[in-house]
């Protein structure tokens, strides 16, 4: 069976929002775990589908990933300079990894950055220890860029880090 990406439909936002949560929290890959305020927002599609691009990678008609693309200038392009788009909140069910559903999603994200005029280039910010994201990252010639490291909340010992693709 073949990975499919295309644009997410609202009824599929409960689904996708799931998803991602899962594969945050499965991950221990949120600050505060189950009580941490950005569970919230990790569920909520139809709050980054107003403003972004959600994108959904289905086995067998099945969701199975999602990530959000933010065209350059976009409303949730935070940490990014006016010519870059961003790729936000990948995520792949447990049960689908390993099977590519994640590098065709980064590589749609790609595509459009590429596809649209004036972007100069993608970022994305990662936490330390999504090593599998990092090696999609890099075999998609993705680099680090640690001069953009930050901190997505003030006061808390919790850096993202920064990977940039030049288009």
């Amino acid at each position: 069976m073949d990975i499919e990406i295309r644009a997410a439909e609202p009824s599929e936002y409960d689904t996708i929002g799931e998803i991602t949560a899962q594969a945050y929290l499965l991950d221990d890959l949120l600050a505060f775990g189950e009580s941490d305020w950005y569970l919230g927002e990790l569920r909520d599609v139809a709050k980054r589908a107003a403003s972004a691009e959600v994108l959904v990678a289905t086995l067998g008609g099945e969701p199975v990933g999602t990530v959000t693309y933010v065209a350059a200038g976009g409303a949730l392009a935070e940490h990014a300079r006016p010519d870059e788009a961003v790729i936000r909140m990948l995520a792949v069910s447990r049960a689908a990894r390993g099977r590519g559903a994640g590098e065709a999603l980064v590589r749609a994200c790609v595509d459009r950055a590429r596809a649209a005029e004036g972007c100069t280039g993608i970022v994305l910010s990662t936490q330390e220890i999504m090593y599998a994201a990092h090696r999609i990252y890099e075999r998609l010639g993705f680099v680090r860029a640690p001069e953009r490291d930050w901190q997505p909340i003030p006061g808390v010992e919790f850096t993202l880090l920064t990977y940039e693709l030049t288009l």
